[in-house]
């Protein structure tokens, strides 16, 4: 019982990692593009469906 909770916690901790470094990425990517993604929404006029 011990290992397969051992695995399920090393299994989360990867998965939650695995998420924080997406969204890091994500972040990132709005942070330096961000403008430019707003200015070409708003020129197509999706900027209102966010």
């Amino acid at each position: 019982m011990f290992v397969r909770t051992t695995n399920h916690m090393l299994l989360m901790a990867v998965a939650v990692l695995s998420f924080l470094g997406v969204s890091l990425l994500a972040f990132q990517g709005w942070m330096a593009h961000g403008v430019d993604i707003f200015l070409t929404l708003s020129q197509t006029g999706l900027s209102w469906c966010l």
